[in-house]
């Protein structure tokens, strides 16, 4: 209940207090196309629910590649990329917070072809809890587009070196999760995005 009330009150403040930096996004996206991706995700017990973010690949780029994206992947767009760097594409996300369908702190939210990877046990863990904008993996793969860059399988590379230690850290999250341990989590991601 604290947590969900954090939710509420702080992605309310955040809206606000973003919400010029929102518009501009918006309008500077809005002269190419749609300024939104609104992405299938898993959520909580496995329900779907589509998720904010401002759109930083070329329209239908989810048919043209998989979900993992590197730094100098060709669906990028020159706004996209810019933004990706800054993780300005996920501010939009506050907007799942607030309707309860992610938290601030959390698993990341994946596709359903990454949740059917996992196993009985790792599914279970990971979809007790609502997904979240930020968590220890993130953390953990701040600039996961660069670590994919140039490698000749992005995807490959994803599921064989990063998506192993980011499911444990998800797993890890989900079985010693609390208030305090989500503060500190905030507080290292506003870090990380400073520097």
């Amino acid at each position: 209940m604290i947590k969900r009330t954090f939710d509420i009150i702080f992605s309310i403040i955040g809206i606000i207090i973003l919400s010029p930096i929102l518009l501009f996004i918006y309008l500077m996206l809005k002269t190419t196309g749609s300024a939104f991706y609104r992405g299938r995700r898993v959520g909580k017990n496995g329900k779907i629910f589509k998720i904010w973010k401002f759109r930083t690949m070329v329209e239908n780029a989810e048919k043209i590649g998989g979900p993992s994206t590197a730094g100098d992947d060709p669906r990028l767009t020159d706004i996209g990329k810019w933004l990706k760097r800054r993780k300005l594409d996920e501010i939009s996300q506050l907007f799942n917070v607030l309707k309860g369908e992610m938290s601030f702190v959390g698993p990341r939210p994946e596709v359903k072809q990454y949740v059917d990877l996992m196993t009985e046990e790792e599914r279970k863990m990971i979809l007790s809890v609502r997904p979240g904008i930020t968590d220890w993996a993130s953390i953990w793969d701040f600039r996961e587009e660069e670590a994919l860059r140039g490698k000749p399988d992005p995807e490959k590379y994803y599921l064989e070196h990063i998506r192993p230690m980011k499911v444990k850290l998800q797993v890890l999250y989900a079985q010693k999760r609390s208030f305090i341990t989500d503060l500190k989590i905030i507080l290292e991601t506003i870090w990380r995005v400073i520097n």
